[in-house]
């Protein structure tokens, strides 16, 4: 059974099952999602709990299974916490997760609770994760999305008495937060919560916001890449900036920036052939934001426009690969700059 994150304590406030898996790389979101089965947890009687860390080949699962019948004489019920930082429980653990999860239904006295990092589709198709979910609540935690962090934000200050301005003001303020927090959400919550320290419930004026949040932004080449598609200029020579701060090899973020060119041109050129643009996107395994984008943008793109985007990625290739280009900059980090905005640029309009 599946139950959405943001679903998770009207669903606990209805009852709790003996058998809970949460899983998704947002350790923010994963830990709130954890807390609120634990909080449900004792709220019912288990006074006892074991963690279990699975960290290496060799774990002994027997453990595990022991601690599932060793409810000590000053407990009515447990909880047992196993977490697989892996994702990767091994054949061992497979076959021990199967039998956790048949035996979890009818099981009043011990309640477990799995915690797993995000999970390919593989994985997800895998005899024990199945079991895992057919027998009890499968939780999947998703990232807050650039596009979404602004409304996240405001509801995080709502729950502390706080909100911006109304309309526009307001607007700005949210994207000013969102653009200083971007791909850090723990660092996002703590600067919330900063807020509540220095300012009383209410509303926060631009200014006030301004001179409390620190600039914590992590940016990550592939989301880099989204934002070229999506014709984020700004956004994106801001994220530029970011991955050369942090030290990010220029190799990579042209590997992303060409990949997606390349993607372009080989789905341009399947439409020409005659393919429908969604079997197009399929063959070149293009799917999620990135389809959306390529949807949009690749009706709208000239021919030419792409051939000189695919020219220009291979002439930015040589220069983060140490070689000299006539009439393009010979810093690699100037040159991924220039790539990027130049497709961002064309991008731009359409987004509306």
């Amino acid at each position: 059974m599946q139950v959405a994150a943001n679903q998770l304590s009207a669903h606990l406030a209805k009852g709790l099952r003996s058998l809970y898996t949460v899983h998704g790389d947002e350790p923010l979101l994963v830990q709130e999602a954890a807390d609120a089965i634990r909080s449900a947890a004792r709220a019912q009687g288990c006074s006892e709990r074991t963690v279990h860390t699975v960290a290496g080949a060799h774990f002994d699962w027997s453990e595990v299974l022991a601690s599932g019948g060793s409810l000590s004489l000053f407990a009515d019920k447990q909880l047992i916490e196993i977490r697989v930082p892996s994702g990767k429980p091994g054949k061992d653990g497979s076959q021990v997760l199967q039998q956790i999860a048949a035996s979890a239904e009818g099981n009043d006295s011990t309640l477990t609770l799995v915690i797993l990092p995000r999970l390919d589709a593989m994985t997800l198709k895998g005899a024990w994760f199945a079991a895992l979910d057919s027998f009890g609540v499968t939780v999947k935690v998703e990232p807050v999305e650039r596009k979404a962090l602004p409304q996240w934000i405001a509801q995080r200050l709502q729950q502390q008495g706080q909100r911006v301005a109304a309309g526009e003001e307001g607007q700005r303020t949210l994207a000013f937060f969102a653009d200083r927090v971007e791909g850090n959400l723990l660092a996002a919550h703590q600067e919330v919560q900063k807020l509540a320290l220095l300012h009383p419930a209410g509303e926060l004026s631009f200014e006030q916001v301004e001179s409390a949040v620190l600039n914590v932004a992590r940016y990550d080449a592939f989301k880099l890449a989204e934002a070229v598609l999506g014709g984020q200029t700004l956004r994106v020579q801001r994220m530029l900036d970011g991955l050369q701060a942090e030290g990010e090899a220029a190799v990579l973020v042209h590997w992303t920036l060409a990949e997606d060119i390349r993607t372009l041109n080989r789905v341009r050129a399947a439409m020409d052939a005659g393919r429908p643009l969604p079997m197009a996107l399929r063959e070149n395994r293009v799917w999620g934001v990135k389809e959306k984008l390529m949807e949009r943008a690749l009706p709208l793109v000239r021919p030419a426009q792409q051939a000189q985007w695919l020219q220009d990625a291979h002439t930015v290739d040589g220069i983060v690969k140490g070689l000299r280009q006539p009439d393009w900059p010979a810093d690699p980090w100037d040159a991924l700059q220039r790539l990027a905005v130049s497709v961002a640029q064309a991008l731009a309009p359409l987004r509306h």
